[in-house]
This record gives structure tokens, C-alpha cells and sequence, in this order.
């Protein structure tokens, strides 16, 4: 599977319709906190936000509506992993992807045959405290080489300065949250990335 080498990761609709129609192709709608209803009119406002401009969305942890709602891409944390229905969700036709932090959340990843693995965070990040420490750029070559084929998706402290040393490493794409969303200018930061990644594109 190719995937783009630009990751958004944004939590509501209303980041979405902002920053996609700049021409971001890959974006995950990472929503914590919120009830089912309001869950699921977000998610049909970012599909259609998505559709319309061509972009792949990647629901986050909430498997179950995404298979209701006709998504067909959901991204689960080892937590998530542990309690989802990987057959249904294969069964609904959804892709997976599986976030990682060491070699036993790997092998774990690994098993259920996804479609992209994560790792991360490679550099510290302050997206949310994590008791793993900075893996560094080694460790995104060392999982390539694991990992073979499958994409590998870099995240955790990115930035478009050091997106060379992460994709030199062997990593398919870089997922980006704050550098993005808490900039004076998300706009004309995203504008930054795109242009950053396209040599990898």
C-alpha cells in the first residue's frame, strides 16, 4: 500500500475542512472525548470534507462507528487493539493501522496483519505525557527493517526540518499534531509540510 508521505492528524471536522482543502491527502480525525451522536456527525462532516477533495481520512480508535458510518480506514492505539474486533473490521473492509512504542507492541501489531504500522514518538513531544522515551531516527531504520514492506509511519516532536533524517531512516510518511495545530499560522504551516514531503511523494 503507498501511502502519502504528509500524516495530519487533527481532532474535529472543523480542522478538517480548514487545512485539507490545502491539499493535504492523508489526515486522521483523532477525537478523544466526546458522546456518540456528536461522534458520528463529525465524522460524516469529515468524510465529506475528505471526498470532495480527494483526501484518504483514517478514524481514530473508534472502529465501531467507522464501519457504521462507511469509513474505510481506522487507526487503533495497543490499548484499542487489544479490545477491537480485528475480523469485523476486516470483515467491513476497513485498512488498519497500529500504533507501536516497542518490540512487544510490534510483534503484537504485527500479528494482525495491518496495513501500516506507526512508531513513535521519535523525537519528545508534548501531544501527551508517554512513558516511552524518545525513540530517535535509529530506531525508525531498525523497525523498517522489521517490518519489511509495510509503511511505516514516523510521529512524535516532527517537524519539516527533520523530516530528512526520519524518512533517510526508511519511515513511508511523518504524522504531525501540534506543529501544526498549535502554530500562530496552521494554514500556512500545513502549506509548509506539503511542500517539505514532495520530494517523497
Amino acid at each position: 500500500m503507498k501511502i502519502d508521505p504528509f500524516y495530519l492528524i487533527v481532532d474535529s471536522s472543523e480542522w478538517i475542512a480548514r487545512l485539507v482543502p490545502l491539499g493535504v491527502k492523508l489526515v486522521q480525525l483523532r477525537i478523544k472525548e466526546m458522546h456518540e451522536d456528536g461522534l458520528r456527525k463529525e465524522i460524516a462532516a469529515s468524510k465529506a470534507t475528505c471526498a470532495k477533495h480527494h483526501c484518504q481520512l483514517v478514524i481514530n480508535d473508534y472502529w465501531k462507528l467507522a464501519i457504521d458510518e462507511g469509513c474505510d480506514f481506522v487507526h487503533l492505539g495497543q490499548e484499542d487493539l487489544a479490545e477491537a474486533d480485528v475480523a469485523a473490521i476486516r470483515k467491513a473492509g476497513l485498512r488498519l493501522g497500529v500504533s507501536t512504542h516497542d518490540g512487544a507492541e510490534l510483534e503484537t501489531a504485527l500479528s494482525v496483519d495491518p496495513d501500516y504500522i506507526a512508531l513513535g514518538p521519535v523525537y519528545p513531544t508534548i501531544l501527551k505525557k508517554m512513558k516511552w522515551a524518545p525513540q530517535g531516527v535509529e530506531k525508525v531504520g531498525r523497525w523498517k527493517r522489521q517490518i519489511g514492506g509495510l509503511p511505516l509511519v514516523a510521529i512524535g516532536g516532527l517537524s519539516p526540518e527533520r523530516l530528512p533524517g526520519v524518512f533517510e531512516n526508511g519511515a513511508d510518511s511523518a504524522a504531525v499534531v501540534t506543529d501544526i495545530t498549535l502554530n500562530a499560522a496552521p494554514e500556512a504551516r500545513t502549506r509548509e509540510w506539503i511542500a517539505a514531503t514532495q520530494a517523497w511523494r
